[in-house]
């Protein structure tokens, strides 16, 4: 098949390669230079602004598949796209946009003649050898036009048809959601153990872990490469970003009702890992100390306390 793929970041540039590798035409396109000849030198034709890589695609419908990050630059292409399409041409948002925007996208590009469809994107970096999981909501009968790209991009039995516009992105949030849990039991597990009485090589116990164990995955697998990269994580600051699909993920979870205190907690956890100095952390020390004399550590590393009169030692 055809397409044009605008946004060639670490995904989609290796998104156009993989289906280039699979035989299809890709025209790709990205709002600076480097990676149009990058994708080039991959066997893409390619288009220096989104006009041209329109311009170029040569099969009707057409199919324009974007790689750019959620809200307003979304927003912002979406529109530009549907400038330079005619009725009956195709605009998927493989980003990691949030569903109600894919629902408000389709409905728009929909009233235009056109068609749309969300596809929550998962593979990261390793796409490109092992293939991306594919999460696709849309029309039924444009998800099976487009399907040969969907199967070239995916793994065996890694894409599927979620439903209705918004359900591949409603699908990849949760699925994200579910990630920080499962980050968060791993940190958690590892701190344990790196901190216990015990001198473990984490590295070995990883590779135990992966055989046979209940808890073997990809991220242990990809565990395995870091601790044999650095053991000790020594060159690693504990600081965690979020993407905004884990904050969609609660914000769903309140909305329905539904309980989900891991994902809530490893959300907060991570806000937590960002703090050089926590004031609520300061706040409890200094209760502690005016209630029950307890130490407090001080800028510059003193230790002291505080002993009232009416203190008579059994604080809390």
């Amino acid at each position: 098949m055809e397409l044009g793929i605008y946004g060639l970041g670490r995904m989609g540039g290796n998104m156009a390669t993989r289906l280039v590798r699979g035989g299809h035409r890709v025209v790709a396109s990205n709002r600076s230079r480097g990676p149009v000849d990058e994708a080039a030198a991959n066997g893409a034709v390619p288009a220096y602004s989104i006009e041209e890589m329109v311009s170029k695609l040569e099969v009707s419908p057409k199919i324009v598949w974007l790689m750019v990050p959620a809200g307003k630059v979304t927003d912002d292409t979406v529109d530009h796209v549907m400038t330079l399409l005619k009725p009956g041409d195709i605009i998927i948002d493989g980003g990691n946009s949030n569903f109600h925007d894919s629902q408000r996208h389709a409905q728009k590009v929909t009233a235009a003649g056109m068609h749309f469809m969300d596809c929550g994107t998962s593979g990261g970096i390793w796409g490109l050898k092992v293939g991306y999981s594919l999460m696709i909501g849309g029309e039924k009968p444009i998800f099976e036009h487009c399907e040969p790209i969907f199967k070239t991009l995916a793994p065996e039995n890694g894409y599927g048809y979620m439903g209705a516009a918004g359900a591949g992105h409603f699908v990849k949030m949760v699925h994200n959601g579910v990630e920080y849990g499962m980050l968060q039991a791993y940190g958690e597990g590892f701190e344990i153990l790196e901190k216990s009485e015990f001198n473990l090589s984490l590295p070995e116990v990883v590779r135990v872990w992966q055989n046979g164990s209940v808890v073997r995955s990809w991220l242990l697998d990809l565990a395995a490469l870091a601790f044999n990269e650095d053991p000790t994580l020594s060159n690693i600051r504990g600081y965690v970003e979020d993407s905004g699909e884990g904050r969609w993920t609660v914000q769903a979870a309140i909305d329905e009702d539904v309980p989900a205190p891991v994902i809530t907690l490893s959300l907060l956890a991570r806000f937590a890992s960002r703090q050089q100095e926590s004031f609520s952390a300061k706040v409890i020390a200094a209760l502690r100390n005016q209630f029950g004399g307890h130490a407090v550590h001080f800028e510059g590393g003193e230790v002291g306390g505080v002993r009232h009169e009416a203190d008579d030692g059994s604080g809390s």
